[in-house]
């Protein structure tokens, strides 16, 4: 079984970035039938989000000399949702566009950082004893994995040659794309095995969607559950979520698609971020080791240039006091989880833009909106 040919060319105008602004909405908050899924189930319990009684105040936001407000930052960056956490509680929380709090949208790329962080789930409970481990310890893959340590996966500094432009259809991106719409079993990891390296392992940062996949069947093998039910287990049931999720598959009962595929609704997105920014606490049980939070959101050096990026977590690049410590999760179409630990905010933004990739020609700087709520807040 695989999706059929209508169900493939939308597929690739998705990432094309050749779909109208109708077309994006309905793709990002919609299931499109591209590829099975599996439900991640909520718990019996819902966090409730109080209000913060004094809201959201005005805003500033300065980008490249012009200086906007939150409804020119909804407006030209083709924001669908926005909600807004302080100190846990709402301070701005809007749907438009035709969604809803109600909808499970899509995640693009914020699915890495969930995947990254069950790593660290499984490392705190002993399923993986290292991140300095060999990939081989975990899962039975020829080629140049062999030589490649969890930590550089989740750095994305293995070394393996990566081209990640999902309109190059030359590029690894596309063809592991290609791969993908068959739903054939071990598709993924078979197509990894084929790539060749570039330079020794830690030498080198190259963006690779592929290299979030393999965080699923390093964690299967681990801890003996696919990706999404471990989700379920360890975190979805657990920590209040009010919705069911959803996340592809690579095959009918395969795989988990770790590096994207996840829907879910921005209360959820959001009660996720509380969870990363309070270090991982659920009531007076730590799920993540000592320290994760802040050593998965740091950048770090490889022959002395700054990679911001940190275990699957983007660091923002603009240079901001109110943005010191900060860290998000980032998706095609601007999707967002924005983490500001000093100030105690989370921010999930769900985009339905133009093009996959950010375009600063025609869009307000996401970070300097993040950088406008902090100061505000």
């Amino acid at each position: 079984m695989s999706m059929d040919g209508s169900q493939k060319a939308q597929l690739m105008r998705f990432y094309d970035g050749a779909l109208l602004p109708d077309e994006v909405i309905a793709a990002m908050s919609g299931d499109q039938g591209w590829f099975p899924s599996r439900t991640i189930a909520r718990g019996s319990e819902v966090s409730k989000l109080d209000r913060l009684e004094e809201g959201l105040p005005p805003l500033r936001i300065e980008d490249h000399g012009r200086v906007f407000d939150l409804y020119d930052y909804l407006a030209t960056n083709s924001v669908a949702g926005l909600l807004v956490l302080k100190d846990g509680r709402l301070a701005c929380e809007i749907y438009q566009r035709g969604i809803t709090a109600d909808t499970l949208w899509q995640s693009c790329s914020l699915a890495k950082s969930v995947s990254a962080t069950l790593v660290g789930l499984a490392v705190r409970e002993g399923a993986i004893g290292s991140l300095d481990d060999p990939v081989a310890k975990y899962v039975d893959m020829g080629g140049v994995y062999r030589d490649v340590s969890l930590r550089q996966v989740l750095q994305m500094n293995s070394g393996i040659r990566w081209n990640e432009d999902y309109g190059d259809p030359a590029s690894e991106r596309r063809k592991l794309l290609e791969v993908q719409t068959g739903w054939k079993p071990g598709g993924v990891l078979n197509f990894m095995e084929t790539l060749t390296r570039t330079t020794p392992p830690g030498k080198a940062w190259v963006y690779s969607t592929g290299e979030s996949y393999l965080v699923s069947a390093i964690m299967e093998n681990a801890t003996g559950m696919n990706l999404a039910d471990y989700l379920t287990s360890r975190l979805w049931s657990r920590i209040g979520m009010e919705s069911d999720a959803r996340w592809w598959s690579e095959s009918v009962d395969g795989m988990t698609i770790s590096g994207s595929g996840m829907n879910a609704t921005l209360r959820d997105y959001a009660r996720f971020g509380l969870f990363v920014l309070r270090e991982g606490r659920v009531g007076d049980e730590q799920l993540l080791p000592e320290g994760w939070r802040d050593e998965a959101g740091s950048p770090y050096e490889i022959d002395g240039r700054t990679i911001r990026y940190g275990y699957m977590w983007w660091v923002p690049e603009l240079q901001d006091p109110a943005l010191k410590g900060c860290f998000q999760a980032e998706g095609i179409y601007g999707q967002y989880i924005h983490i500001n630990p000093a100030r105690q905010i989370v921010v999930v933004v769900a985009s339905a833009r133009s093009k996959p990739s950010y375009g600063k020609r025609l869009e307000i700087n996401d970070d300097a909106f993040f950088a406008a709520l902090a100061r505000a807040l």
